[in-house]
């Protein structure tokens, strides 16, 4: 298929397959004519690429899923250099939700803070003495 079937299939522009293929995540098939081809195993790697960068993980850290595709595996995150990136992707994940927490947990106390400060001062009932 030419770059259009594939880009329309694939649900990205032809812009971003050219992308993926300045990086080297799409091989550069031509026809004799100079138009790019591509088959139904570019598909799953777009497809993989997509759902991987859906996921947070940058162009560059899908490389191991799609080496992996190309190497005849059933899945992309079967070989051991991807389950790295899942497990970098994940420490990295972890770390961002504690500095999240923090701020979190800071913020929450900064409100009360300005909450107790901005309370009106409490009434104070007269006191009658009796006779």
């Amino acid at each position: 298929m030419r770059i259009g079937e594939l880009a329309e299939q694939a649900g990205v522009s032809p812009r971003a397959l050219r992308h993926y293929e300045e990086l080297g995540l799409l091989p550069a098939r031509r026809r004799a004519n100079g138009y790019r081809t591509y088959g139904e195993e570019d598909l799953r790697a777009v497809a993989e690429i997509r759902a991987l960068v859906g996921l947070g993980l940058s162009l560059e850290e899908t490389r191991p899923f799609v080496e992996c595709l190309r190497a005849g595996h059933p899945s992309g995150a079967s070989c051991a250099d991807s389950i790295a990136v899942y497990r970098q992707k994940l420490a990295e994940v972890d770390a961002s939700l504690a500095r999240l927490g923090a701020v979190r947990a800071e913020l929450e106390a900064q409100l009360h803070a300005a909450l107790r400060e901005r309370a009106p001062e409490p009434r104070c009932e007269m006191s009658v003495e009796e006779p």
